[in-house]
C-alpha cells in the first residue's frame, strides 16, 4: 500500500505486516490528533480488547505538531514532539491490543484544505484494505476545524467506496464538544463500564499533553461519569461510564445528503426541544 506522505506508517503492536493487521480490523477510530483516538473511540477499543475475532485499528490523520507544551517538553520542537506523540500512540496501541496504528502524518493545514485530495486518498485506501464494520470519527459539531475535516474527509472516502465495502455504522464522537446537548432520541450512548483501568491508562500514556498542561485523563474519564449519572433524570444510574455519539451512517448510505444539512437538523431538533418545553411550562 502506498500512502502519501513519506513519513506515513502502518504499525502493529503484534508484528504482523501491515496488510494482514489492518485487514483484521472490525472496528477503526479515525482521529484527526494523537490521543483523540483513545477520548474518542473506547467503544471500539473495548470492543477489541482481548478479543480474537474483533480487532481495533487506531488511523491518525495529522502529524501532531503544533500542540502545547510545558515542563519536561516545554523546549521540544514541533519536529520532536510528533516524534513523541508517535511513540505515546504506539505505547497506546499496545496497551489496548490494537490490530494497528495508522499514522498518516499530514499538516492540519493540509487535511482543512478540501482541494487537497491526499487525506482522502490515503483514507480510502485504509478503509478498501481494513474494510472495518464500525468506524468512529469526530463528530460534527466539534468546535475544533481539524476535527471536523478529519471528519469530512473520511466521510468523502467512504462515498469514494463501493456502497458494499462501506462500514455498517458510522458514529461522530465527543472531543472537542459535549454531545450531551442532543435530544435524547438522537444519542447514541456508548456503555463504557468494563476495563475503566485500561481506559485511564490509555489516556494516560500521552504524558506530553498530560504534563504539557492538559488533564485530558481526568477529564475524559470525568466527563464519562458524568455523563452515565446525568443521562437520565428519573432512574436510577444503569451505567457508570458513558460517552455519546452522533449517527453519521446515513450520510455513508445516501450520498446526496448534505453533512452541513444533515448537522444542522441535530441542532434544530435540540432548538425545538428546548423551545418546546419553556413554552410548555410558560
Amino acid at each position: 500500500m502506498k500512502l502519501s506522505h513519506p513519513d506515513a506508517e502502518i504499525w502493529a503492536p503484534d508484528g504482523e505486516p501491515a496488510e494482514r493487521a489492518l485487514a483484521r480490523t472490525t472496528h477503526m477510530g479515525v482521529s484527526a490528533h494523537p490521543d483523540d483516538t483513545e477520548i474518542m473511540a473506547m467503544d471500539g477499543i473495548l470492543a477489541g480488547f482481548g478479543h480474537a475475532e474483533r480487532w481495533f485499528t487506531a488511523v491518525i490523520v495529522t502529524n501532531g505538531a503544533g500542540s502545547p507544551r510545558d515542563g519536561l517538553y516545554a523546549a521540544f520542537t514541533d519536529e520532536q514532539m510528533q516524534v513523541v506523540r508517535r511513540l505515546e500512540q504506539k505505547k497506546a496501541a499496545m496497551v489496548g491490543e490494537y490490530a494497528a496504528a495508522v499514522f498518516l502524518n499530514h499538516s492540519s493545514a493540509a487535511v482543512k484544505d478540501a482541494r487537497n485530495p491526499d487525506p482522502v486518498e490515503d483514507l480510502k485506501a485504509i478503509f478498501s484494505v481494513a474494510r472495518p464494520e464500525i468506524v468512529y470519527t469526530h463528530n460534527l459539531a466539534d468546535k475544533h476545524d481539524t476535527h471536523v475535516a478529519v471528519a469530512l474527509r473520511a466521510i468523502a472516502a467512504l462515498r469514494a467506496l463501493p456502497h458494499d465495502q462501506r462500514p455498517r455504522k458510522l458514529y461522530g464522537c465527543e472531543v472537542w464538544r459535549d454531545l450531551d446537548w442532543l435530544p435524547d432520541q438522537d444519542k447514541v450512548a456508548f456503555r463504557l463500564d468494563a476495563h475503566d483501568n485500561i481506559a485511564m491508562a490509555l489516556v494516560g500514556v500521552f504524558d506530553s499533553q498530560i504534563a504539557g498542561g492538559k488533564r485530558y485523563d481526568l477529564a475524559t474519564m470525568g466527563r464519562r461519569r458524568a455523563h452515565a449519572t446525568y443521562l437520565e433524570s428519573h432512574a436510577v444510574d444503569v451505567a457508570q461510564l458513558v460517552s455519546f455519539a452522533m449517527d453519521l451512517t446515513p450520510l455513508i448510505t445516501d450520498d446526496t445528503l448534505d453533512p452541513h444539512d444533515y448537522v444542522q437538523g441535530f441542532i434544530r431538533r435540540f432548538a425545538e426541544d428546548v423551545s418546546a418545553r419553556v413554552k410548555k411550562l410558560s
